[in-house]
């Protein structure tokens, strides 16, 4: 595991100086904010008093000292403050903290700023060239848009299950949270093109994110199918629908991951392997015909691949260059040479757990790193470090803050 280094010159992160107002909870808002925090920008985390995000409270497992592994998959690289919404001065610090701010984005309900006077117009008048993103399970418009967003539910109703799973049976969804962790991605992309085109304009942006449309999206070439042939498409358990073989299959001693992504390779592995009677075998010649022929085909390289571990099958088609690699448990993922050598897991200083692993950003941009600079606060760690630094409240003001459960 990597230590984290010294930190670059701060004039090289790209989002220096650029400061987020974070309204976001659960994993997709939080999700994009991270990744704007990796990338520099100064993360601001507004939460509930005494209660915060509510992945604060998910888990087991905890750390010693009581932090959920959920909120800290999430929430690396941001400042804690905490403050009480539903009070007249809490809204009214929130005033003052856009009006310092670069970016908004939260996840509440559509219409929830709106409620409080926070509409984009009001938004832009507080704070000039403001880039206002919201995200939401369903959107600001379309007949759903006062429903509350799940993962799970999105991942069923955008189609993505209807493909996933076993070909026979109860249909899947995906073993993370796909829909919210794409949303938050889509709308990372939406915000860095929004600054980026407030360069050149001085204009703010609105930016309605909808986790129904980034799972729609996610569907890609599958719906692409569909639009072309007519046809639903079906599941394919680890198979895929357009390329044959491309699947997992089992070896004398266990599962590995195997492809012949085209008729080369395909042909240099039926040499490699002694078959070469498939290359020109019209069943399996081409990738249509092996589609066609997709239960023959499968069950002679099941045949075929029992006869010798998984290791030797994968460092055969690495020295052939074809895409083999095991089914790895997260133990060995998160000590694999490769996942090490990439930074992708490193050891934070943390307010009440002393070392911390996380993992790391996966932004490589070698000429302007981006880095875990903070580790996933404690709730309302920098409370009144921003209270003061941004909005100059002095000792007594925040105290009476805090009597008052404002914060």
């Amino acid at each position: 595991m990597a230590s984290l280094p010294d930190p670059p010159n701060p004039a090289r992160r790209l989002l220096e100086g650029v400061r987020v107002i974070d309204l976001t909870r659960i994993l997709a808002g939080p999700f994009c904010t991270m990744l704007l925090g990796d990338l520099g920008a100064d993360v601001i985390k507004i939460e509930l008093p005494g209660r915060g995000d509510d992945t604060r409270q998910w888990g087991p497992p905890f750390t010693p000292s009581g932090e959920s592994a959920y909120f800290l998959s999430a929430n690396r690289n941001k400042r804690s403050l905490t403050l009480n919404l539903k009070s007249v001065q809490g809204l009214e610090i929130l005033r003052e903290l856009i009006a310092h701010g670069d970016i908004l984005i939260e996840n509440f309900l559509a219409g929830t700023l709106e409620g409080w006077g926070l509409d984009y117009d009001s938004l832009q008048r507080l704070r000039p060239g403001l880039i206002y993103c919201t995200i939401t399970g369903y959107g600001y418009t379309g007949p759903y848009r006062q429903r509350p967003g799940y993962d799970f539910i999105v991942q069923a109703m955008s189609g993505f299950m209807s493909v996933t799973g076993p070909s026979e049976g109860e249909p899947f969804r995906a073993g993370v949270a796909i829909a919210d962790l794409a949303s938050g991605i889509f709308a990372g992309n939406a915000v860095l093109a929004s600054l980026f085109a407030r360069e050149r304009t001085g204009q703010g942006q609105r930016i309605d994110i909808s986790l129904l449309d980034c799972q729609v999206a996610l569907m890609s070439y599958v719906a692409s199918n569909y639009l072309v042939s007519g046809q639903p498409p079906k599941r394919y358990g680890n198979a895929h629908p357009n390329i044959v073989p491309y699947e997992v299959f089992r070896a004398k001693d266990g599962y590995f991951a195997f492809a012949a992504g085209n008729d080369s390779q395909w042909a240099r592995f039926c040499q490699e392997v002694g078959r070469v009677e498939w290359i020109e075998d019209p069943r399996f010649a081409s990738n249509p015909a092996r589609i066609e022929n997709r239960v023959l085909l499968v069950g002679l390289l099941n045949e075929l691949f029992a006869q010798r571990p998984a290791s030797d099958w994968i460092a055969l088609c690495e020295e052939i260059g074809l895409p083999a690699g095991p089914i790895n448990p997260i133990d060995k993922v998160l000590s694999d040479p490769q996942v090490l050598a990439r930074g992708m897991l490193v050891d934070v200083p943390h307010a009440s757990e002393g070392t911390l692993p996380i993992l790391g950003s996966p932004l490589g941009i070698p000429t302007a790193p981006a880095e875990v600079r903070l580790a996933p606060p404690t709730l309302g760690q920098h409370t009144e470090e921003i209270l003061q630094e941004l909005l100059g409240y002095n000792a007594a003001a925040i105290a009476s803050l805090r009597k008052t459960g404002v914060i």
